[in-house]
């Protein structure tokens, strides 16, 4: 097949030289034209993993149409809050009924809305489908045992992209809810923040996994007042993505949690990390509808309040720990 990646980052390169290591045909798209440029003369993306040589069968370009016009296969690998600004450029040149597969996760901050909404409002004439799952970019790269979960509201969507972007040790599942797929992939990132910052402050091990429990307890209550399935939150896109994102320094989010706990500005974490963690932006939106729709996420509340109040974490676990005693699941 041919398709196109719009993103050069690097999980759009990852997924890239996974899908023209297994046959396909991928030209991809990136503003920098230098970036792009580089690719087709080395066969190597200059702003990530610059040492690997990708697949030849990868090539580049910096004009969006030109790179829309090379497949009705679309696979959307753009930062969240850069996806409308995107999809604005995208939505006049790509045909009907096109196929786009949206790699992101998070909750765009202007509006609140889940990615899927998003596409629906700037391009209804592409066909949605996203994928989510515990997929570092690193470990696809070098086709390491991978299973994620794709979904999309029609069921043979989902499976044309199984068929089209499985192979190797890249395994992928399909569903049909769209909606619990992309809260799992949103929301586990404001918890590997905290994790993130439970580890530089040496909290230990039954910290670690008492934040992913309790994490995957709000999550399941959030999504549950968007409808949500508890049985998608319990796989790939919920229970696994949340697990590999809190435990692995691979992630972004508990990167910039690590360097939180260590007493930087959520400005000075960001900048030493030097690529997007979603989970900086995401839990604005998050805390924003926890409170509209009376969802209760205190974890979600105080990783908010870190970043963007400056609290201190000591004094807001403090607080935590004195909570009423309750039951373990309510919804």
């Amino acid at each position: 097949m041919k398709i196109t990646v719009l993103g050069a980052g690097s999980f759009g390169t990852a997924f890239a030289a996974h899908l023209a290591l297994f046959g396909n045909e991928v030209m991809m798209w990136t503003r920098n034209r230098e970036r792009a440029e580089h690719i087709n003369k080395f066969h190597k993306n200059i702003s990530c993993f610059s040492d690997t040589e990708l697949p030849r069968a990868v090539s580049a370009v910096s004009d969006i149409a030109e790179a829309l016009d090379f497949s009705e296969f679309i696979v959307m690998a753009i930062p969240t809050q850069s996806q409308r600004e995107v999809c604005g450029r995208l939505s006049p040149l790509a045909k009907g009924g096109s196929h786009l597969l949206n790699l992101a996760k998070g909750i765009e901050i202007s509006t609140g809305f889940m990615l899927h909404q998003l596409h629906k409002e700037l391009c209804p004439q592409l066909v949605y489908s996203a994928l989510s799952g515990p997929s570092h970019a690193e470990e696809l790269l070098f086709d390491m045992p991978t299973a994620v979960a794709l979904a999309s509201e029609d069921e043979d969507e989902a499976r044309l992209w199984q068929r089209a972007v499985s192979g190797g040790s890249f395994r992928i599942y399909t569903g049909t809810d769209v909606i619990g797929l992309e809260v799992g992939g949103a929301a586990k990132n404001i918890y590997a923040i905290a994790a993130g910052i439970s580890k530089a402050l040496e909290l230990g091990d039954n910290a670690l996994a008492a934040i992913a429990c309790r994490g995957l307890a709000e999550i399941m209550r959030f999504g549950a007042k968007l409808g949500a399935k508890p049985l998608t939150l319990s796989g790939l896109a919920g229970v696994g993505d949340l697990m590999v994102t809190c435990y692995s320094f691979h992630s972004r989010n508990f990167r910039l949690g690590l360097g939180i706990g260590k007493g930087k500005t959520l400005k000075e974490a960001s900048a030493e990390l030097g690529q997007v963690a979603e989970g900086a932006y995401t839990v604005r939106a998050i805390v924003e509808n926890a409170q509209k729709f009376d969802v209760e996420m205190p974890l979600a509340d105080a990783v908010y309040r870190v970043l963007y109040k400056e609290e201190s974490p000591a004094k807001l676990l403090r607080e935590l720990f004195a909570r009423p005693l309750k039951t373990e699941m309510r919804f």
